[in-house]
């Protein structure tokens, strides 16, 4: 095959000749043509705004009502829309447990559930576990034994360390190393993780 225009012009009519400008050419027009072709609803269903709906959730002890799109992430609702930032986005797949909160004082993770899945329920974030200025034994326990180094990854540590310690999943180091899998620090500071976590057991949460 060749792009030179003077073999294609010396080429007879009655025979086909092939190059790699006349493929990528006739592709470009047959994408072209086929998106023409769509219907217009089809073009534009996914743009379409989804109806939205009313949601109440008592977080931190407060009844907080909402107008979401169905479709809003709790984390979301959360962050954007009550303003709750303690509660990390990072990696919205459920992966790394930063987004940790509680529902009805079981813990999840909250980029995996829609808002409206949790309609009337009771939602505790890192926000609601100080008491005024008196820290949660927990959070208390995490400065003490300088379980952090960034801080992005802490808040939800913390709200699975106290699931974990409420859960009785706190008795060996293994026991608390196994039920905090589900919570990732890039900074590495697991050992410090573990000791506030037994500090805050032995403590007596």
């Amino acid at each position: 095959m060749s792009d030179d225009p003077s073999t294609l012009s010396s080429t007879p009519p009655d025979t086909l000749t092939v190059t790699r400008r006349t493929v990528v050419a006739g592709l470009g027009a047959v994408g072209a043509a086929a998106t023409l072709s769509r219907p217009a609803a089809a073009q534009t269903a996914t743009d379409a705004p989804a109806e939205l709906v009313t949601v109440t959730l008592k977080v931190n002890g407060n009844p907080k009502t909402l107008t979401l799109d169905p479709r809003t992430s709790l984390l979301d609702a959360l962050r954007e829309h009550l303003g709750l930032t303690g509660t990390k986005k990072t990696c919205n797949q459920g992966a790394c447990g930063a987004c940790t909160v509680h529902v009805d004082g079981v813990r999840i993770n909250s980029c995996l559930a829609l808002a409206v899945m949790h309609d009337g329920q009771a939602i505790t974030t890192v926000e609601g576990l100080a008491r005024g200025s008196e820290l949660h034994p927990v959070q208390a326990a995490f400065i003490e034994h300088d379980g952090f180094q960034c801080g992005y990854c802490t808040p939800g540590q913390i709200m699975s360390a106290v699931s974990v310690i409420k859960e009785g999943h706190a008795g060996t180091d293994a026991e608390i190393r196994e039920w905090m899998s589900g919570n990732l620090c890039r900074c590495g500071c697991y050992n410090g993780i573990l000791a506030a976590v037994k500090g805050a057991r032995d403590a007596g949460v």
